[in-house]
Order: structure tokens, then sequence, then C-alpha cells
């Protein structure tokens, strides 16, 4: 039976139902935006390479630089921040939490 959640289907949660979160480890997050609009940007791809890149606005800066200030402003959390990327639609990133009190 699907399980409903504000009256809206939707699929389990792909978390460990025991594990704590706040636990030392690292996490890889994805964060996506409402409805899957591209509010980050665009893909465009070069001319005359066969490579594409995220053409940003200014909604897909300020995520990036936000997710630099993430030691900042959680100075007393132990984290550490691995690979992100910021796409169209959604961002994902690592994160390192070591030991805390």
């Amino acid at each position: 039976m699907t399980k409903l959640f504000n009256n809206k289907y939707r699929i389990p949660s792909a978390r460990l139902q025991h594990w704590n979160y706040a636990n030392e480890g690292m996490y890889f997050i994805t964060i996506c935006t409402k409805n899957r609009k591209n509010y980050f940007g665009e893909i465009v791809s070069a001319e005359t390479r066969c490579l594409a890149s995220l053409q940003p606005t200014e909604i897909g800066q300020i995520a990036h630089s936000e997710w630099y200030k993430t030691i900042e402003l959680r100075p007393d959390s132990n984290l550490e921040l691995g690979e992100f990327v910021v796409m169209p639609n959604h961002i994902h990133g690592i994160i390192i939490i070591g030991k805390n009190e």
C-alpha cells in the first residue's frame, strides 16, 4: 500500500530508519528546486568542444557561494566540505561531519 503525505502519493524515505544523521560520517546531499524548475541556470554546450556547462542564474551563483559558507556559519560542528555541483534544478554535495560532543 502506498503511503500518503499531505494527501499525495510518495515513495518511502531512502533514509536509514535507525541511523542518527548527526553522527560523524560522509553524507551525499541532493537538494531539488520546487517543481524541478531550472532556477539555478541552464546547460549550454560549447561549439568547439564536446563539453557542456552550467550557465548559472543569479540564484545559481548564490547557491554556489552559500555552499562554501556552510563551515563559516557552523564553526562548532566540525564540518568539512567535499565535492559540490550546481545543476539547473538541483544541487549535489558531499559534507563530512566529524566527531562532535
